[in-house]
């Protein structure tokens, strides 16, 4: 599966980006159920909290689960970049977490 990225806009620019992934081997790690593997979605949002969540789905299905190390401080490359090391991040699998970025 091709993953796809889709944002929606608020008032200060994209606030959430979804995009399908399939995890590979190992999966991604949630807090709720632990690994889930196969075809998946990933949401990567800015809540009122000013934090950045990551949640996830087996794509089309109805609940969604925290991706472990989730919620996290927006780092400075911004949403977009974090939504899209984290696609990678479950893409590799290994009970991937949300994306950590590296200390400058």
């Amino acid at each position: 599966m091709n993953d796809t990225s889709q944002s929606q806009a608020g008032a200060t620019g994209p606030q959430s980006y979804t995009g399908q992934v399939t995890a590979g081997p190992g999966g991604a790690m949630t807090d709720e159920v632990g690994v889930i593997t196969g075809d998946l979605t990933l949401t990567t949002s800015i809540e009122d909290d000013g934090l950045a969540h990551s949640r996830i789905q087996y794509t089309d299905a109805d609940e969604w689960y925290t991706l472990t190390g989730s919620p996290q401080p927006l780092p400075g490359a911004g949403l977009q970049a974090l939504h899209e090391q984290t696609l990678e991040a479950v893409r590799s699998g290994g009970a991937a977490e949300a994306h950590t970025p590296s200390a400058p």
